[in-house]
């Protein structure tokens, strides 16, 4: 009962009534993973689709000097390993658990069946995969034309689109990264973020409370960093 509910919550499966559910469920199998565990490597063979219980992850590859960078980070309900089950090649990047960390992996033979038995899934995959390369696209450009403390910033935002609850105008970000995480997603140096985080919360536009981040007022953070 606790997989379908999850899977209620993962933009795939909005259309399928709790019978359909259900049945992919039931092709489902957990894991679980200590903070820092490797869930996959990139190049290794792509067989399963992985779906967040519990916990987080983040999508990294390497530079060419050996620094890691942060493609992404995925929370309870989210989804990845999608493209190898599609086109069948290799893994793009490597997902590592951020804390404990419980998944549910679906076999690739088995995602097939459930797209070719369930189309509706698949256009929800294209919409799903569309918004990610819009969120690449953005975060290419920040890299290329944004100095560190806007790219800082915008790390923030994606933050807030991807797991802030929004009330009287203000943003709660429950899990803000470590800010080494930042930095990598961000291509700058923990040091840079320490700095950013202190000025914009001398300023006034965040503010911090443990692992918890708000926004103080989202509408004029978004028009100061995001234009």
């Amino acid at each position: 009962m606790k997989n379908i509910e999850l899977l209620k919550t993962v933009s795939l499966f909005w259309d399928l009534n709790e019978i359909e559910l259900g049945y992919i469920s039931d092709k489902m199998v957990s894991k679980k993973f200590e903070n820092g565990n490797l869930i996959f490597l990139e190049e290794s063979e792509g067989k399963n689709l992985f779906f967040v219980v519990d916990g987080s992850v983040k999508v990294t590859r390497l530079s060419k000097d050996g620094r890691e960078v942060i493609l992404a980070m995925l929370n309870a309900g989210d989804f990845f390993g999608e493209m190898s089950l599609l086109d069948g090649q290799s893994r793009s990047a490597n997902v590592i658990a951020l804390e404990e960390t419980e998944v549910l992996s679906l076999k690739r033979d088995d995602f097939l069946v459930v797209l070719h038995d369930y189309p509706k899934i698949a256009i929800q995959l294209l919409k799903e995969m569309t918004s990610r390369l819009r969120k690449s696209d953005r975060q290419i450009v920040s890299l290329s034309l944004s100095d560190a403390e806007k790219r800082i910033a915008l790390c923030i935002v994606r933050f807030a689109d991807e797991q802030g609850v929004i009330k009287n105008g203000q943003v709660t970000i429950p899990k803000i990264p470590i800010q080494q995480d930042i930095a990598n997603m961000a291509g700058t140096s923990r040091e840079t973020v320490s700095r950013a985080m202190s000025l914009l919360t001398e300023e006034k536009y965040i503010e911090r409370n443990g692992k918890e981040l708000k926004i103080l007022n989202y509408k004029n953070f978004i028009k100061e960093f995001d234009s």
